[in-house]
């Protein structure tokens, strides 16, 4: 590949092919994202504010900061926020949250014989997810009858503070109900705030899942749901990321990934099966 100067450096920034494909690398390693050759323009994009933030008139100067700098840990929640996806909304692939709800639950429920059901959504953006799985567990009078604790994450802190204050513009509901939006938010200025009893069914954390340590504790549960994270991963990341589910999920195990992803060419214990009309991946029950 020859050397040549990517979009960056018309805006300030020295960015050469070869130094971008550093980034890059460094980039895939720590939160799984890859940018292929023909995305290293958009890659060095959402880059370049960081870059000139910190003064430097070159992209390698920052590839140093982030490789080596005692202050990398820091720098990196602002990459890992300026490469979040926000793109999400409530009652998004509703059909497998319906399954969840009402399958997989009674299920588990019944086999935990009074204790905490815990499901875990990663990554969850702006909390869209989590509480749409809490709304369709509450419509289905799941709280009053069993303890369920719903956690989300993701690797962006900013979209984690957002899930925190619970507040929507009106593109987050084009696919829920008005009956439900009515029921469980109400118009706060030119937003909508979530009622706080649905509020508080959900905790919240900003965790990577690529770093085993911190996201290890929180697959410990027995419903995971990562959709539409693989799409931006590398068949090795997605690889390092359902080992991780499938050596501590307890079992059974159901694992939703997105509409569009499929984990059919990773080996692994997970296996594809259709229930209550949706498709999840199981871990099947350990001997």
């Amino acid at each position: 590949m020859s050397i040549m100067r990517l979009h960056a450096e018309a805006e300030g920034v020295d960015g050469t092919t070869a130094i971008v494909a550093l980034l890059r690398d460094l980039v895939h390693e720590t939160t799984g994202q890859f940018f292929d050759d023909s995305r290293l323009g958009q890659l060095m994009d959402k880059l370049k504010p960081l870059v000139l933030a910190r003064g430097f008139r070159s992209a390698l100067d920052y590839y140093y900061l982030l490789k080596y700098d005692t202050d990398a840990a820091d720098e990196w929640a602002r990459v890992l926020d300026a490469l979040a996806v926000p793109e999400t909304y409530f009652w998004r692939e509703i059909d497998q949250i319906q399954a969840l709800v009402n399958v997989v639950v009674p299920e588990q429920v019944k086999a935990l014989d009074g204790r905490p059901l815990r499901i875990w959504s990663m990554p969850c953006a702006s909390g869209e997810e989590p509480l749409t799985l809490a709304i369709a567990l509450d419509e289905a009078g799941w709280f009053e009858r069993a303890p369920i604790e719903i956690h989300g994450s993701d690797a962006s802190g900013a979209g984690i503070a957002k899930a925190r204050g619970g507040l929507y513009r009106e593109r987050a509901f084009r696919n829920l109900p008005p009956d439900l939006k009515e029921k469980y938010f109400t118009r706060c200025g030119g937003e909508w705030q979530v009622a706080p009893a649905l509020h508080r069914r959900v905790t919240w954390s900003t965790v990577n899942v690529m770093e085993r340590a911190a996201a290890a504790p929180r697959a410990r549960v027995p419903i995971v749901l990562c959709r539409n994270l693989f799409i931006y991963f590398s068949e090795k990341s997605i690889r390092q990321t359902v080992e991780l589910f499938a050596e501590h999920m307890s079992s059974p195990g159901y694992l939703c990934v997105g509409a569009s992803e499929s984990l059919l060419r990773i080996p692994s214990a997970f296996q594809l099966d259709e229930i209550g009309g949706a498709f999840m991946y199981v871990l099947p029950s350990r001997a």
